[in-house]
Formats: structure tokens, sequence, C-alpha cells
């Protein structure tokens, strides 16, 4: 047995643990508050024998970012249960999803998990162009008695991360490379700006930023490079990222190599250590595995049809084990970096737990989140509604000022679900401005290398019929 599968067997030991509590946190069924709101779903005599499963991916399998992660996640399912057969299709543009969609029905599947933002038009079209067929469209917020949505929610690691950037600057100064300008990425941008300004005003830096750095695709390591590259050259000592590559990470290390600097840097979906060992220093890892096997099994057993996926909606956490904080798994921090966090002192400021070290504050604020639910969904009279209960700590806590020194949150009270997954404004600390779209129009480059190639052709010909005209 290879390396490969070795370490997907352990993972599928691993999620069969994890699936056993999570029906106590799962978004749907009898687990809820009878009092607020009546169950989700209601059971239904369960699928017989096998169940096709497709998965759609925007990017490829192996861009060891966001892609990668959820193909890990099917392969995991794929070998936990002997009654599941999968398939997946990857770097497929938003114009062609439903055409993918069309083939993938034809060939007999039943569930398809559609894993790109850019996909939710396809995927709702497809969902009343089949409603036989259970749809499950990734990080949307749109539904349809057929199509369900799903995230594995990463604010909570990014905050984290936050702290520790904080905690190690030398600059009061972090870059952060960003993909497109939508509301989760808005909001992941701002979480770790809470977290880095937390950490760092308590070491004497006065105005910490987070400057921010476009490059408005999803998977563009020549781009990411440019940008981290720029965010170093602008004075930058620390950088995060939204980009589906380990290479602002590789970006880090070489500078290291070239210079001997450290520049602190933070992993994105997958495990990152071995990209950058003496610069990266924790990151956000995801367990999309979590997700896919408890909706499946809820397929299978009759919970999820296709006629009540419309109130169907994951936004697991920390509390879920959907999503681990680390630069590897197992690895919460790179241990090179761990006695520097511990050589950090800085005050509890939100839950008054005293002084303590800049790594007791991560450790405190890791548990503090993962032994807690921030957002619980019930359906009231018919519709899906996100409520906010009581906890001890979230990053959204008020009070939060926006770039224009505004009061969005105010004391005593935090963000709730819509807030966050409509979040279009900037937290103070950071410094850069919410494009509307992206140059260009928002079309893929391909589209735009297309149309320009289409246009000379057509000026050449126009040009040649001119003068052949002219000279009659």
């Amino acid at each position: 047995m290879n390396r490969k599968l070795l370490a997907l067997s352990a993972e599928v030991i691993m999620v069969m643990v994890l699936l056993l509590p999570s029906y106590a946190v799962c978004p749907i069924g009898e687990a809820h508050d009878m009092a607020i709101g009546e169950p989700l779903v209601r059971k239904f005599p369960g699928q017989e024998g096998t169940i096709k499963a497709a998965w759609i991916y925007v990017g490829p399998i192996g861009d060891y970012g966001w892609t990668h992660a959820h193909d890990r996640g099917r392969e995991i399912v794929d070998q936990l249960f002997d009654w599941l057969e999968t398939h997946y299709r990857e770097s497929v543009l938003p114009g062609e999803c439903l055409s993918v969609i069309d083939g993938l029905v034809d060939e007999g599947y039943t569930v398809i998990f559609t894993t790109s933002y850019d996909f939710l038009e396809a995927t709702l079209e497809a969902g009343e162009k089949y409603p036989d067929v259970l749809f499950f469209h990734c990080s949307g917020d749109k539904r349809r008695a057929n199509v369900g949505t799903y995230f594995a929610e990463f604010y909570q690691l990014y905050y984290l991360n936050g702290l520790m950037a904080g905690a190690l600057t030398k600059t009061g100064k972090a870059g952060y490379v960003a993909a497109k300008p939508i509301p989760e990425v808005i909001r992941h941008i701002n979480a770790f700006a809470i977290g880095f300004a937390e950490t760092a005003k308590q070491r004497g830096f006065e105005e910490p930023k987070v400057y921010v750095r476009w490059i408005f695709e999803w998977y563009d390591p020549e781009r990411a490079r440019e940008a981290a590259t720029a965010l170093i050259g602008e004075g930058c000592d620390v950088l995060a990222f939204t980009e589906d590559s380990p290479t602002v990470v590789e970006v880090c290390q070489t500078h290291y190599d070239d210079t001997g600097e450290v520049i602190y840097v933070f992993g994105h979906y997958s495990p990152m250590y071995d990209y950058g060992p003496d610069v990266i220093v924790s990151g956000q890892l995801v367990h999309w595995e979590v997700i896919y096997a408890d909706i499946l099994e809820k397929v299978k057993d009759g919970t999820y049809t296709a006629s009540n996926l419309a109130t169907v909606d994951y936004w697991w956490m920390l509390n879920e084990s959907a999503v681990e904080l680390g630069c590897d798994f197992g690895m919460p921090i790179n241990p090179k970096f761990e006695d520097d966090l511990r050589a950090v002192s800085v005050e509890d400021t939100k839950t008054g737990q005293g002084t303590m070290s800049a790594y007791d504050l991560v450790m405190l604020r890791l548990e503090q989140m993962r032994s807690e639910k921030p957002h619980v969904s019930k359906v009231v009279g018919g519709e899906l509604v996100w409520t906010k209960p009581d906890i001890t700590f979230d990053p959204f806590m008020g009070p939060l000022r926006d770039q224009e020194g505004n009061l969005r949150v105010p004391e005593g009270d935090r963000l709730g679900h819509d807030d966050l997954w409509t979040m279009m404004w900037f937290v103070e600390w950071v410094v850069g401005e919410i494009p509307g779209e992206q140059p260009g129009g928002g079309l893929p480059t391909e589209y735009l290398i297309i149309g320009i190639g289409v246009g000379i052709v057509i000026a050449v010909v126009a040009i040649f019929w001119f003068l052949k005209l002219r000279r009659k």
C-alpha cells in the first residue's frame, strides 16, 4: 500500500470518529430546539443500491488549494462508503458548468456537488432542469427544493492566524493576497485584520495595517507571486492569502533563502508546511470529508430528498470539526515559532482571562471557539433563519468600525450569519478598496484572450476589404 493510500485510510478512520458527534451539531433534523422552530427536514425512506455522486471543480485537482482539498474529501468518502461511486470533472469554467452537469446526468449521477461560488446560477438552473437529481452548491446563498448549500468556514482560523501575525510582526504591516471581491474573501480579510490588530496594538504598533492586493482569480500562481513580491517590497513582513496554490508560501521561503529575512506566512486550505518550513507559522486546513460524509449518509438513509433541500444549509466551523488550525494536519503552529509566540506577553482584552503569552492566547481562543457553536439555523414558517446564541467569544464581536470610522458593530453585539454572508466593507485596519468587478468586466482570462483574438481577425479582414475596394 503506497503512502497516499495509507494517508487516506487514516483519514477514513478519523472521519468515522468525527461523524459520531456530528449529529449533535448537524444543520438538520431533531437536534434543533423545537421551541424555536420546526425540524429542518422530515425523514424519508432511504435509497437502495449504489449512489453515484459527482464533483465539479473550478480548478485543477493539483492546485494544492481549494480544489485539491475538495478532491481529498471526495477520495475519503469514496473509501468510507462501499455503496458510493464517485467521479469528478476539474478545471470547469463557469460558462461550461451547465453542459458538464448535462453530461453527468446522462451518465446516471444522481448527486452532484458544484464546488465554486461561480457555479451558483448554473446549479440553480440545473436544479430546475433535473428535478429528480440532488444538487449541493458550495458557498452559495440560494437554494431550491433539490438544491442545498454547504460551506466550511475559515473566519475563526483567519482570526487566529491574525493573532499570531500581530505577535510576530516587526513592522506592524501585514499583506493579504486576495482572490475575488466577494463576501467570503472580505470577511476572511477582516477576521485576519481583527486578530492582527488585537496583538500588534499591544506591542506598541498604534496603527497596525493589513494591505490588500487583488488578483481577481481563484487560481493564478503568477499573479499571486507578483502580488506577494510587491507586498514584501512595500514593507509587509507578514502575508496571508486566498489563492489556490502554495505560491505565496514559496515566495516567502525563497525570500528567506536569499536574504535570511523571515517573512511570516500562513497557509491556505491544504497543508503547506513543506513549501515553507522556515517561514510558515500556521494556516487554515479544511475537512470537506466531514461535510460530504454527513450529506451522503443523509441522502442514503432518505433524510435528504429532491423535495426538501431548500432549507439545507451547512455552515460548519471548528465546533463541527470541519476546519482545523495549522500549516499541516496535527501541527497547529510550526514548532519553529512556538517559543517566539510564548515570548510575547499580551492581555486577553475580550474575555478577561488576564495576561498571558500570545501562544496561550491563541490556544485559549481556539478552545473557546471550538467548544461553542456561534451560528444556529432554524426553520420558522418554512423559511431558514439563522440565530446568534450566547457564546463566550467570536472574532466579530463589537465594537468594530469600518475604514471610514463608522461604528458597524456596537459593544455587546456581534455579527450574525446574514451580516457575514453579505459583508462588503473593510474594518478600520485594512488598507485597500473593494472593487466592483475585475478588470475586463469580470470575464475569465480565457474569454478575454479569445475576444481579443477575434477582434484582431475581424479588424484585419475589414482592412483587407477596405483596401481592395479602394483599388477598384
